[in-house]
């Protein structure tokens, strides 16, 4: 399983959402910034997409550094976040792939 950090106490709003992540996990040149990209970007973790990559059948475990200041900070994009995450897995399943995202963080 690879371990991608998070800093959460760094997210303030939507913008420094999306560069959190595409800072963490090194989305292409052409990632749209918004939760549709987003979560296009999390499914493909398996594919040679991001700078962020594993091999098909791996995990990837989100550590979200700073998690209950930025629930309390952003709780939109904090429930986005999880929410989203948990689409990337269901996506993945519905058309046979194996889940790929795991979360960790204390709230």
């Amino acid at each position: 399983m690879r371990t991608v950090h998070v800093d959460g106490t760094k997210i303030k709003d939507w913008a420094s959402f999306f560069d959190e992540f595409s800072s963490a996990f090194g989305f292409p040149d052409f990632f749209g910034r918004n939760m549709d990209a987003w979560i296009d970007c999390m499914t493909n973790l398996d594919e040679e997409f991001s700078s962020v990559y594993v091999q098909p059948g791996e995990l990837v475990c989100v550590a979200l550094d700073g998690a209950a200041e930025f629930k309390e900070r952003c709780p939109d994009q904090f429930q986005a976040f999880v929410e989203s995450a948990a689409f990337v897995n269901w996506r993945r399943l519905e058309i046979g792939e194996p889940a790929i995202l795991v979360l960790s963080f204390n709230v």
